[in-house]
This record gives C-alpha cells, sequence and structure tokens, in this order.
C-alpha cells in the first residue's frame, strides 16, 4: 500500500454536454443511468461471486483496508455512516462489526434489486442473531415494489448488528437525507457509474456534518510496471467470459472493466473531491494502484 501522484486524463463529467460515458460510449445524460441500473439488475444476486472470481478475493481485502482506514469508533458513542451504492452490504457490515454498540449505517443504493438483496442478506446473517430486522425505505422512490419494503421496528436497548443498519433506494446525485446528517460517508466501487460524478460528491459534502468523514474505494491506474498490460488482457478477455458463464451474460461485465478504464486517475479524482471543498484529501494505492481508496473532510 503506497500514496502517490500519478497522471492519466481524466474522463471528464461530459453530462454537461448532454451526454455520458456508459462504458467506451457515450450515451444521452439522461439515458446512462437507466442503462447502469439494467446492468446491476442483471447481475445483483451473483454479484459477490462475481467479485471473487474476478479479483481473486482481493475485494475483500480491498474493503477490510478502507473500513479500518474509516475506523468507525468501538466504544458506545453514536456514529451514523452512509454507505452509498452499498449494494449488497458487504461494507456496512464490516463497518458495523468493526464498530462499537453506538455505530449506525444508512446503505443507499439507486438499484431496487441490489437494495433487495443486500437486504436479503443481512436478513440471513441476523437469523443467527437477536433484536429486529433491517428496514427499508421507499417512501420517495414509488417505482420499489411494496414486496421489498420492510417497516422498521422499535430497536431493542442492546441492538444486533443489523437492527442498527437501514436499507434507502436513494440516487448518489440526489440524496433524500437532510443537510450534514451523518459522521462519514463511504463508497466502494459505485462512484464511477453515477452519471455526474461532481454532483455526487457534492451531495456528499452537503450531507456530510462539518469533521465528517469521507471515503471512497475505486478502481484506478496502474503504476507497476508490466502489470497495466497483463491486468488490461484479463480485464477484457477473462471479465466477460466468466460473466457469460457465471450469470449467462457476459456484457454487464465488459460495461463494467470499460467503466473502470474511463473514469479519473488518482491525481485527476483527488483534484475532483479538492474542487468539491473537502480538505485533507489523500488516497493510498492498494494492488499496485488496481484500486484506490481516497479520503476527505468535510470542514
Amino acid at each position: 500500500m503506497s500514496e502517490h501522484e500519478n497522471d492519466q486524463p481524466p474522463s471528464g463529467d461530459s453530462s454537461t454536454e448532454g451526454t455520458a460515458p456508459f462504458g467506451y460510449r457515450n450515451v444521452a445524460a439522461g439515458d446512462k443511468q437507466r442503462l447502469v441500473n439494467d446492468v446491476f439488475a442483471k447481475v445483483a444476486q451473483r454479484y459477490d461471486v462475481m467479485n471473487d472470481l474476478m479479483s481473486g478475493g482481493l475485494h475483500r481485502l480491498w474493503k477490510d483496508e478502507m473500513v479500518s482506514w474509516l475506523a468507525p469508533p468501538t466504544n458506545d458513542r453514536a456514529f451514523h455512516v452512509l454507505d452509498v451504492a452499498g449494494g449488497t452490504g458487504d461494507v456496512a457490515q464490516r463497518i458495523l462489526e468493526r464498530g462499537g454498540s453506538g455505530v449506525q449505517v444508512t446503505l443507499s443504493d439507486i438499484s431496487p434489486e441490489m437494495a433487495a438483496e443486500g437486504l436479503r442478506r443481512v436478513r440471513e446473517r441476523g437469523k443467527q442473531g437477536s433484536g429486529p430486522e433491517p428496514s427499508m425505505r421507499a417512501d420517495r422512490f414509488r417505482d420499489l415494489p411494496l414486496s421489498l419494503i420492510k417497516r422498521p421496528k422499535t430497536a431493542r436497548p442492546r441492538a444486533s448488528l443489523v437492527s442498527r443498519c437501514r436499507f434507502v433506494v436513494g440516487n448518489a446525485e440526489a440524496l433524500p437525507f437532510p443537510d450534514k446528517s451523518f459522521d462519514a460517508y463511504t463508497i466502494a466501487f459505485g462512484i464511477r457509474n453515477v452519471t455526474r460524478i461532481d454532483q455526487a460528491l457534492r451531495e456528499a459534502y452537503r450531507v456530510l456534518k462539518p469533521g465528517g468523514r469521507f471515503l471512497c474505494l475505486e478502481f484506478s491506474e496502474v503504476n507497476v510496471p508490466g502489470l497495466s498490460a497483463l491486468y488490461d488482457a484479463y480485464s477484457f478477455a477473462a471479465i466477460p467470459a466468466m460473466g457469460k458463464v457465471v450469470t449467462g451474460d457476459g456484457a454487464p461485465y465488459r460495461y463494467l472493466v470499460e467503466s473502470i478504464r474511463t473514469f479519473p486517475n488518482q491525481e485527476a479524482f483527488k483534484t475532483m473531491i479538492t474542487a468539491t471543498g473537502f480538505a485533507q484529501v489523500k488516497y493510498r494505492n492498494l494492488s499496485g494502484g488496481i484500486v484506490a481508496m481516497h479520503s476527505a473532510w468535510r470542514v
């Protein structure tokens, strides 16, 4: 793990011109979110299986590193984390398990299918514990099937891990939360899928309390000589092929590979975070820059 400054031309935010990158294609900005939702609707149930296959299990270590850098309090101090694009809930569960009884997580994902899969998994895990099940809010999202909604229950005095996690179907570019609501904002492998990255960053800044932490884990630019060519060959040949075998459709995984290449590199994304108004902006490379963790604070 290292902290570096690298250069690669940023993908830019072409949505200001009426288009946005969808992999290597430019599409109408208004169409991108629907196309992204279609991708994740297709892969939701096999998402973590494919993550294990694609990364050789490394995604679990990367997420562990992210939560370690977050360092949620281990006592009973209240600490509310917003996990955006939280999908199957693996980051949220890590935060709750690492932190103390005062830690709560609100998981927000724009894909109803991904949020439902996360809710199912947390419920399954909850069968081994006690306390009420997590809740899903859908009051502002009429397109969420009523069958996915779980109404909140009153928490017990010593709430289980799952009772401290709630699920919301929401857009990273227009979060349904008041200003200055959260102590930390996390997003893992999700921000490259939004239509307007700069708007998602502004929303992150808006919902954080003064002194709140922004932490992003995302694929980035490889900085080890010789590794980049091998990584590209593996990504474009093996990953779509594996996706087709596991899920029956390789196209979503070709998009995911392409979206990594069009996302701003470490320095370009750092510049975008700084321009939003965040302070103490830095990043750490993992696995030779295949992924990077970005940290910043709202002051």
